[in-house]
């Protein structure tokens, strides 16, 4: 039987997804990796003068530090964070309807950029990789954006979407870049850092 060629090369490795997303845990299991999930709660605070690439570049670190002195040998840590970037501000979770209509609203009828940094970790070493991915999203009626939120409730998204739901059905007219780095996880990044660290 021929083997995965990351899986192979990740025996006597243990890999670590520290995400409660389902979509990120979806996408390792579709890759054919062995993974266990630990998520460790932090605070996702970032200097306000960071920007795009920075902010998720910087919580993808911050996510890693609470395991970096309780890793065993062979243990790689891997931890990501997805910012929507759209005219120069960063559009984070929507906590409620109002605030996940107002996000729609300005994405309506124009391109951002979806920024997702991977941190993998290691007892020796940490690498940080990103990819960025541009969006058009057609012209939104409120009707159609009050659908989504209250159908979808996409309250655990940057930007307050999934472009695997609804929205990104009737809603995404063109990316310049990698799908699978909207949902949440550059996965061609992913396989490419990891064959480099275990290889």
């Amino acid at each position: 039987m021929i083997e995965n060629p990351l899986a192979e090369k990740l025996r006597g490795h243990k890999l670590i997804l520290a995400s409660g997303s389902p979509r990120r845990k979806q996408f390792l299991t579709d890759m054919g990796l062995p993974f266990e999930i630990n998520k460790k709660e932090v605070e996702e605070i970032y200097p306000e003068h960071l920007q795009g690439k920075e902010i998720s570049e910087y919580l993808a670190k911050l996510k890693a530090e609470p395991f970096q002195d309780s890793l065993n040998v062979g243990d790689i840590v891997l931890t990501s964070d997805t910012v929507v970037w759209n005219e120069g501000e960063s559009l984070a979770k929507a906590e409620t309807d109002e605030e996940a209509v107002i996000m729609l609203q300005k994405l309506s009828g124009k391109w951002h950029e979806v920024i997702t940094s991977v941190c993998l970790t290691s007892r020796k070493t940490q690498r940080v990789v990103s990819e960025t991915t541009k969006v058009k999203v057609a012209n939104l009626s409120l009707a159609e954006i009050r659908f989504y939120i209250a159908s979808c409730q996409p309250f655990d998204k940057a930007g307050a979407y999934g472009i695997q739901e609804w929205l990104g059905l009737i809603g995404i007219s063109e990316i310049q870049g990698s799908y699978t780095n909207v949902v949440g996880l550059p996965t061609h990044l992913v396989y490419k850092t990891l064959m480099d660290m275990v290889g």
